[in-house]
């Protein structure tokens, strides 16, 4: 029997046309995928229009995309594939530090700084002491683990988003621990920022009643010999858009303390520490 395409037997019909020699991994993927994606459209029942008009945001998507910009990455983000994919691939035992999103604007290579250093340049924010420990997961300190972080400014914006604006590594560095596991530096509290909404992503957040923001917080990724590495953020526990994140990146148990101080270096205080996974 000859096997044409009807609206039935679609999803067997085109399957049946992968030939060989084929990766296995990709005929497992692309099969489930051409079965959830047909048995999406008959559940919605679109229409012609509205796979035109999903094909003109797709194409959109493509054009604004470049060198510093990645639309799709984006889409990936508000539409929470980015930390369904982040949790598949990182899950750990209690007790450890969680992953999250990590974020278009991590640099390579940032300034190793001694501990206590600070890594705001511009002068500008409230200023706040980071410290902590990197511990396994029985509690042992962590020597030579690499603590890299790195925050917007005072107005939102990460300095490669504002070449000449912003000093070059402005609120970057990296740390280096020590035989008792400790991290300690000064930044500034961070404050929430909108996602690049000006593209195909802000339009789809609009349409949803969705707003771009993301809520404060400061970037680790931490690595170590002998450990997972973790892609983290630490969040500010009063910050508006906690339940809300347009990229759904905030877990429960990196919310962390921000202390107001008195009479101290910094006008804040965040302590967290950092628990690792072996390989």
């Amino acid at each position: 029997m000859m096997n044409y395409f009807t609206e039935d037997k679609s999803v067997e019909t085109v399957n049946a046309r992968m030939g060989g020699p084929v990766s296995p991994r990709i005929a497992e993927v692309m099969a489930s995928l051409v079965h959830h994606l047909h048995a999406f459209a008959k559940d919605i029942q679109l229409t012609q229009s509205e796979w035109e008009a999903t094909i003109g945001f797709l194409t959109r998507t493509g054009q604004i995309c470049s060198g510093e910009r990645q639309e799709f990455i984006l889409l990936s983000d508000v539409l929470g594939l980015s930390m369904l994919v982040d949790a598949i691939g990182n899950r750990r035992p209690a007790g450890a530090t969680e992953n999250t999103v990590f974020g278009p604007f991590h640099v390579e290579d940032a300034p190793i700084r001694a501990m206590g250093d600070n890594i705001s340049l511009d002068g500008k924010g409230e200023s706040c002491l980071f410290e902590g420990k990197v511990i396994d997961l029985h509690g042992n300190p962590v020597e030579n683990a690499c603590v890299d972080v790195w925050s917007d400014n005072a107005d939102g914006f990460y300095d490669v988003q504002q070449p000449g604006v912003q000093p070059k590594w402005n609120n970057r560095g990296r740390f280096f621990t020590c035989a008792d596991g400790a991290y300690a530096f000064r930044g500034i509290k961070p404050i929430s920022y909108p996602i690049p909404d000006d593209g195909p992503v802000g339009q789809l957040l609009a349409l949803l009643g969705r707003h771009p923001y993301r809520p404060a917080h400061m970037h680790f990724l931490i690595t170590a010999p002998g450990f997972q590495r973790v892609v983290t953020h630490t969040f500010v526990g009063d910050d508006t858009y906690l339940e809300s994140d347009a990229v759904f990146g905030v877990k429960k148990t990196l919310i962390a303390p921000f202390e107001r101080l008195s009479g101290a270096e910094t006008l804040w205080r965040s302590p967290f520490d950092f628990v690792l996974t072996p390989v």
